[in-house]
């Protein structure tokens, strides 16, 4: 069985603008596969979302971590994260496709769920309610806090969602 490269994490740079816009991109394209758009308008849509995305986070999240997911120097992802004094907040976590399903999100996820457990932190994130991955944080504990609307709020809780 071959073996799974080494995941790392690297703080994202103003270099790593054009590929965390691709990874971005990459998260919309089943739901803008469904529209009758050109590719310029996706691509000009995707940028105007993936600019107020940035600047909402900017904004809002100000101790916020940004990074870069790389598999063995292979940049694949992005994951950002906010820390606060009794929660750790995903604020995105998003795997180009091609790396997708490779336990890469997994490992990340079991790390920030081990990091939650150590301080005594609840771990959230924001769940598009029709995103395939929620399965995958209800697998490992996630219960829903909260009905948004579009986002459903899920929260690990080291004391009562033990794995």
């Amino acid at each position: 069985m071959a073996r799974t490269p080494p995941i790392a994490l690297r703080v994202v740079t103003a270099e790593d603008e054009g590929f965390l816009f691709a990874v971005y991109s990459a998260t919309r394209m089943e739901e803008l596969a469904a529209t009758d758009w050109s590719d310029a308008q996706k691509g000009q849509f995707c940028r105007m979302q993936f600019t107020a995305q940035t600047a909402h986070y900017h904004q809002h999240y100000h101790t916020a971590e940004y990074y870069v997911i790389a598999l063995a120097e292979v940049r694949v992802g992005r994951l950002f994260v906010v820390r606060w004094t009794r929660e750790i907040r995903i604020m995105d976590i998003a795997i180009l496709p091609a790396y997708r399903r490779q336990g890469i999100g997994v490992h990340l996820l079991l790390e920030l769920q081990n990091e939650a457990a150590l301080t005594g932190k609840c771990l959230s994130i924001h769940v598009e309610r029709f995103n395939p991955a929620l399965r995958l944080y209800e697998h490992l504990g996630f219960r829903m806090l909260g009905d948004e609307g579009v986002y459903l709020l899920m929260e690990w809780n080291p004391a009562t969602g033990l794995r």
